[in-house]
């Protein structure tokens, strides 16, 4: 009796392991080059080709251009996807909300589209200031080099 329980609980463990696996499977996600993301964020036009060097630097001082990238802050809102938008202000987890009316949990795939519309909100709220991340790593530095993007 001891061995045929053995045998059924590796045998759930093993369909444990798979459903586990499909989970973290699922969401898919990529990291962004500086020209893909650059590439990408002009055909989502996100602002004029003079900007997207300052768009770039903060998405990598954000995230590195991780689109799974999701931050738990100590306030209890977390940051979600390339451009770590706010739980608290930009949108709800679970369900649409938010000042960009979007669901947090769809800025961690890899479309970045709606990432663009709700960062180009924020934006108008606050320019590139809204961002630490900008704000400690790209404003009044040397921003990306894009010259060999548009080629």
């Amino acid at each position: 009796m001891g061995a045929v329980r053995c045998r059924h609980l590796r045998g759930v463990a093993s369909i444990g392991l798979i459903v586990l696996f499909a989970l973290c499977t699922e969401t898919s996600g990529k990291i962004f080059e500086k020209c893909p993301l650059a590439r990408t964020m002009e055909r989502g036009q996100i602002s004029s080709r003079s900007l997207i060097s300052n768009w770039v630097c903060l998405v990598m001082a954000e995230s590195g251009g991780d689109t799974t990238k999701k931050t738990i802050h100590e306030n209890e809102s977390t940051s979600y996807g390339v451009f770590q938008i706010n739980s608290k202000t930009w949108c709800r987890e679970g369900r649409k909300g938010g000042r960009c009316n979007k669901k947090c949990e769809d800025f961690i795939d890899d479309d970045i589209s709606d990432d663009i519309e709700c960062a180009k909100v924020i934006y108008v709220d606050g320019g590139f200031g809204a961002w630490k991340g900008w704000v400690n790593r790209c404003k009044q530095k040397t921003l990306p080099d894009l010259s060999s993007c548009w080629n």
